[in-house]
């Protein structure tokens, strides 16, 4: 894919930033979607695919395909998790929308936010914990109970809104009804936008612009989010 060169479409979507997502994606690796192509097959016309999903994006007619649904049992044998594996060229495409979020929502989140935050890791949570175990006697766990199926997609695409001007990326987090192929291989389609299906790449920056408001207001207890 030419990186240089005129972009007379709609939306000006850098090349160099869909470049960018490939290699991020490249480099967390993680399996085929539902079309069964690898990265290695994708690699096969990379110049051909990655324009493919530049060009869609940039013109305003891309629309996420299906997930793969695969379940995981939950740790302590609490039942079991569905986890959305979207295509490689999906994973691209939502790391391009991603990337668009993450330079504004990374400078709304807390500083005690860790999970799925570039150059932070669990460890800094414990041991930001660690640290306040000497100030506190006592401990909160707090969780939201299954976010991904239940978060409302109206309000989801406000909270989008609200952080970005960029119309390309309401396009992509608008659609409702993403499709998931479960392992029987007949296609769900379930009440939720791709971006609030769990695992997928854009998740964390459209799920932060929705927790904000309320975590922050565990903040003033000392919480500590991983």
């Amino acid at each position: 894919m030419d990186l240089s060169g005129r972009q007379d479409k709609p939306f000006l979507i850098s090349k160099q930033r869909v470049w960018e997502a490939y290699e991020n994606v490249k480099a967390n690796k993680g399996a085929a979607g539902v079309d069964g192509q690898s990265m290695e097959e994708f690699e096969s016309d990379l110049k051909g695919n990655l324009y493919r999903i530049w060009n869609r994006m940039s013109s305003g007619t891309y629309f996420p395909p299906p997930v793969k649904a695969v379940t995981i049992p939950k740790p302590h044998g609490e039942g079991t998790r569905t986890l959305g594996v979207p295509t490689v060229a999906d994973r691209i495409a939502q790391t391009v929308v991603a990337l668009e979020l993450a330079a504004r929502t990374e400078s709304i989140f807390h500083d005690d936010s860790y999970g799925y935050r570039p150059g932070r890791s669990a460890l800094q949570a414990v041991e930001r914990c660690r640290q306040r175990c000497f100030r506190r006697d006592w401990v909160l766990d707090l969780d939201v109970a299954q976010f991904f199926d239940s978060v409302p997609h109206d309000l989801m695409v406000k909270a989008v809104e609200a952080n970005t001007d960029q119309r390309w990326v309401l396009l992509y987090v608008i659609p409702e009804g993403a499709g998931m192929v479960n392992p029987t291989k007949k296609i769900v389609w379930v009440l939720c936008a791709v971006p609030s299906v769990q695992a997928a790449a854009v998740s964390p920056p459209t799920g932060s612009g929705w927790s904000a408001r309320s975590a922050a207001r565990t903040n003033d207890l000392g919480a500590v989010k991983g």
